[in-house]
């Protein structure tokens, strides 16, 4: 077994995945990018390579047991372990206009769609990597989360929290709570999970509003570095942690 360290990211072909890939590539880690087009996942791997970055492609669609399961296989043969897992791979569903998501129109469907992907889709892609996570000394878990999230900022009026996302906002506050659960689960294991708000980022996910999504993932790439003697069931962002 290597003694490289290997790092697979959801969502990795663009935008903060990408970013989260490069920054933990210059970092020395090995780079399984984490895209459901397995096209554009190779293209970013082509990039990353020409950066320095050891990197390979694993088509992955986080909505599907079987594209799940064959991840967790290609990874294993790749390198026998995992040592950080990054869950970034997330959708909005579609909104109206200011990205507004009315809760007394919502379209269950979407609802179910948007579940499925940032909630489901975690906990789908973070089991099939547990035992890959346990073969590592040290495994750093990273769910991407969002400030929309936290209830606290939410009900409190004097934070400006952004437009009424009814089927995206929910799905981060329950990606918050699961966090916990593991976080639980897996106490007095050398496992570290932690939530982390990148907050809101130029990309396409965006509309190319906010800030830079190299910048953004600092965040990202500081929980997925921790020390062992790190936090583990926080949230967190820049400035440290944020209120569930």
């Amino acid at each position: 077994m290597s003694d490289t360290k290997t790092a697979l990211i959801t969502g990795a072909n663009k935008g903060l995945g990408y970013q989260i890939a490069a920054g933990l590539g210059v970092r020395g880690y090995r780079i399984a990018v984490g895209a459901r087009d397995e096209a554009r996942g190779e293209a970013a791997v082509k990039t990353l390579h020409a950066a320095g970055v050891d990197a390979f492609t694993v088509p992955l669609d986080v909505t599907s047991d079987r594209s799940v399961t064959e991840a967790a296989e290609l990874i294993s043969h790749q390198g026998g372990r995992l040592d950080v897992l990054v869950n970034n791979a997330g959708i909005s569903g579609p909104t109206g206009p200011g990205w507004a998501q009315d809760p007394t129109t919502l379209d269950l469907d979407v609802v179910r769609a948007v579940v499925d992907t940032n909630v489901y889709g975690v906990i789908r892609v973070t089991n099939a990597m547990l035992p890959l996570l346990r073969r590592s000394p040290a495994p750093r878990i990273v769910n991407v989360s969002s400030s929309v999230g936290s209830l606290a900022w939410q009900t409190d009026p004097t934070i400006e929290v952004g437009p009424i996302m009814a089927a995206y906002s929910p799905t981060k506050s329950y990606l918050n709570a699961v966090t916990v659960h593991y976080a639980r689960q897996l106490a007095g294991t050398s496992i570290l999970i932690n939530a982390a708000c990148p907050g809101l980022v130029a990309t396409d996910f965006t509309g190319g509003l906010g800030r830079p999504a190299e910048e953004a993932a600092a965040t990202p790439i500081r929980l997925a570095t921790l020390p062992d003697d790190g936090p583990t069931g926080t949230f967190s962002n820049d400035d440290g942690t944020i209120p569930w």
